[in-house]
């Protein structure tokens, strides 16, 4: 009976059998095949050096996971795990696994062969060395091949940086499209960039007369960077942003995305003042992105940076005096969930400002759309909070609208849920309101006594 799986049973496309390690690397059964530029470092019995022996092949898989993908030999995958073996063993029965799976399935009382399901005569398992040199051999080409072609990254990136200095125009653009491609496709080239004065250079070439060629590559770099304090203050100078909203206004759709997203991260910054933002052209800009129904990404991403704006009390009437409220309102019932609730909150703090109130008041579609939201899990706070503030303001001429819309039902569901108690109060106070108003209906009525009972 074999003691260990026969590597002869593979079978190369000429027919060939491999025999052994060396082999198989000639062969190019591990990927090596005739390609020097992945060849495996070599020691001098001229198989597999020292320098792949010390990588640790556990680190290597795990390294190496979504980088390999399906491509890891079926011969390597433990039929117990599906992942690749680091300390393959064999039973009698001549298949292989890894050594703490098959001996966890032993452990639990199986003296069978998973795979055949045969019963073994005998337990004891055998290292399998020479496939566990062929995995190592595999994984350390591949890692180191990896390696190096982040090396080789990071160079190019450095030299980009370094050509962006020299070159002007046309040339200069080109430059800026390769290193946002390299920064995009390699994360770890962000260190290389910021290390090599990347981020001053590419801050320096935003100002009053750059092109917008220029200027909207330089922000999809950045938008893909981290920036400290110091570049984030270097970037909120007028003249930048100023450049920054102009593309905003009249950039692509990639280019205005991008420019939503490079505001919304300098506001992450703890030195940010209310007053970058507090721009009527950046304001527009950010409505019209968010109307164009075409592009489901510019309004998400416009949306993500008016919520963020909002939190800013100085800059709330500024929002309602360009339109925002019955912009949003109209478009509640066509927006993706990711975009609904942010949606919602930007209303609910623009109906903190008397602006505002007034504003979701006289848009005859506010009470009607936002009642159907009651329901809507993490939406129930914010929709509460703007008919509240709607049918505070004018009681006599909101009340029946809503009642009209089903907001007195609604709320007794809200009442019954597993809402948060301030959610459930909050939909306490406005059914006494409709109660109050409604002294003389009989339904009504009996809506205050339950209201009552709940608190």
């Amino acid at each position: 009976m074999p003691q260990y799986q026969q590597l002869a049973s593979w079978r190369l496309e000429g027919g060939g059998q491999v025999i052994d390690l060396e082999t198989a690397v000639k062969d190019g059964i591990l990927g090596g095949g005739g390609d020097a530029g992945g060849a495996l470092p070599t020691g001098k019995d001229g198989i597999l050096g020292a320098a792949a022996e010390k990588l640790d092949l556990k680190q290597m898989i795990e390294e190496l996971d979504s980088a390999a993908g399906d491509d890891v030999p079926s011969v390597f995958i433990c039929p117990i795990s599906l992942e690749p073996m680091v300390d393959p063993v064999t039973l009698c029965t001549g298949q292989t696994y890894e050594r703490l799976h098959i001996l966890k399935w032993f452990s639990l009382g199986r003296l069978t062969c998973p795979t055949t399901m045969q019963e073994l005569w005998d337990d004891a398992v055998t290292p399998n060395r020479t496939l566990q040199q062929l995995i190592q051999a595999w994984f350390s080409q591949r890692y180191l091949r990896l390696k190096k072609r982040s090396k080789d990254v990071q160079g190019r990136a450095a030299e980009l940086v370094q050509r962006l200095k020299k070159v002007k125009g046309q040339a200069r653009v080109q430059v800026l499209k390769d290193l946002q491609k390299i920064v995009v496709a390699h994360p770890s080239v962000k260190t290389t960039v910021a290390d090599s004065a990347g981020i001053a250079h590419l801050s320096s070439l935003l100002g009053p007369f750059t092109s917008h060629a220029v200027g909207s590559e330089v922000i999809a770099i950045l938008v893909n960077l981290s920036l400290d304090s110091d570049a984030m203050a270097s970037l909120m100078q007028p003249a930048k942003i100023s450049l920054v909203v102009d593309m905003l206004n009249e950039g692509t759709i990639d280019t205005k995305i991008n420019c939503a997203r490079f505001i919304e991260m300098l506001m992450a910054d703890k030195g940010f003042r209310y007053e970058v933002v507090s721009s009527l052209s950046l304001l527009v800009a950010l409505l019209r992105l968010i109307k164009d129904w075409r592009q489901p990404s510019g309004i998400a991403a416009g949306i993500s940076l008016l919520k963020a704006i909002c939190s800013y009390e100085q800059v709330r009437s500024l929002i309602v005096s360009v339109g925002a409220v019955p912009q949003l309102v109209e478009q509640l019932p066509n927006l993706r969930p990711d975009c609904l609730e942010p949606a919602l909150h930007i209303l609910g703090d623009l109906s903190t400002v008397a602006e505002g109130r007034l504003a979701l008041k006289d848009c005859p579609k506010t009470i009607p759309y936002v009642v159907k939201l009651l329901m809507k899990g993490s939406c129930t706070h914010c929709a509460l909070s703007i008919l509240w503030s709607v049918c505070k303001l004018a009681p006599d001429e909101c009340v029946p609208v809503a009642v009209e819309a089903g907001l007195a039902a609604q709320l007794l569901l809200v009442i019954q849920s597993d809402c948060t108690p301030e959610v459930k109060q909050q939909a306490a106070e406005l059914l006494k309101l409709f109660c109050s108003l409604n002294s003389t209906n009989s339904l009504f009525i009996s809506k205050c006594k339950l209201t009552r009972t709940i608190q």
